[in-house]
């Protein structure tokens, strides 16, 4: 709870306390991000206008960390007119309520948002135990939230990196750029080498208007290989070809990566294609994409 009166700390603080909740107060909006650096709050009650940095200022702040966006944050406000409360939910805020508190409308307005809060923990954490690496980005590429594999991984990539910091490692964002420049395209993939890793990006559908889901791997090609051969019945050989014409390469540059020369790789291409019953690389390269993200 953050409110500069102590008056009304001491009511509510005491009024959550009998319905069983664990409070902590925060005096400021300076003192609320300090303490956000040691706890994890499951709902922040925010009075929006108080002096230093305001509730609303402090929101703002609260909902660029990635490591504190999803903690929802109510306003508890003394301004009445429209366009306070639209600047408050501006900010991040899930909802507001004016004082004076009617306490039974903040008890119910809590439950909810504490509900809701903890569902979409739960479908992210559930993301991220099923190996999903995830992250999702705003329309500036900012991360809004990522999986704990996807974490990981962008720490393998940068280990200067930290979620915290809101955008992607730096080495990606070219990468990233380019993917999605071509998001009209059917399933829109693409690759890096950075830091002697291959990563594979590749937009994932998503509902939210405001959010592209990407989807961050570091191939490896030999279960790649193994599971487009599991998958699709070709020898390694015609896998280890298909694998590199879904990632764009050209016959020619092929025949270089694999040993082998350029004729010798139309050959197995020939088989590919009759093994999978199409007759264009884009054909095979969308069956590919499809077998691996499955």
């Amino acid at each position: 709870m953050v409110d500069d009166n102590p008056e009304s700390l001491r009511f509510l603080v005491d009024t959550l306390e009998s319905e069983g909740m664990t409070v902590l107060i925060a005096r400021s909006g300076e003192a609320t991000l300090e303490l956000l650096d040691e706890v994890a709050p499951d709902l922040i009650l925010m009075d929006a206008i108080m002096p230093g940095i305001s509730g609303l200022d402090a929101t703002r702040a609260i909902k660029s960390d990635p490591a504190t966006e999803h903690i929802p944050v109510i306003f508890m406000t003394g301004l009445n007119e429209p366009e306070h409360v639209v600047a408050a939910l501006g900010t991040g805020g899930v909802d507001y309520v004016r004082k004076p508190i009617v306490i039974d409308e903040l008890l119910a307005r809590i439950r909810v948002h504490l509900a809701n809060a903890r569902v979409s923990f739960r479908s992210r954490l559930a993301l991220g135990l099923a190996g999903r690496s995830l992250a999702a980005l705003d329309r500036d590429g900012a991360i809004i939230w990522c999986t704990p594999q996807a974490e990981t991984l962008l720490v393998s990539i940068d280990p200067e990196w930290t979620a915290s910091r809101g955008g992607l490692p730096p080495a990606l964002l070219g990468a990233v750029r380019q993917l999605l420049s071509d998001a009209s395209q059917p399933l829109p993939v693409i690759r890096a080498d950075v830091r002697g890793m291959a990563i594979e990006l590749a937009l994932v559908a998503t509902d939210r208007p405001d959010e592209t889901l990407l989807r961050i791997t570091e191939v490896r090609e030999d279960s790649k290989i193994e599971a487009l051969q599991k998958q699709s019945g070709l020898t390694r050989r015609e896998a280890e070809v298909l694998l590199w014409v879904s990632y764009g390469k050209t016959n020619r540059t092929i025949s270089e990566i694999l040993g082998i020369s350029p004729r010798t790789v139309n050959k197995h291409l020939e088989q590919v294609f009759r093994k999978l019953g199409v007759e264009t690389r884009a054909a095979a390269t969308a069956i590919a994409v499809r077998h691996l993200a499955d």
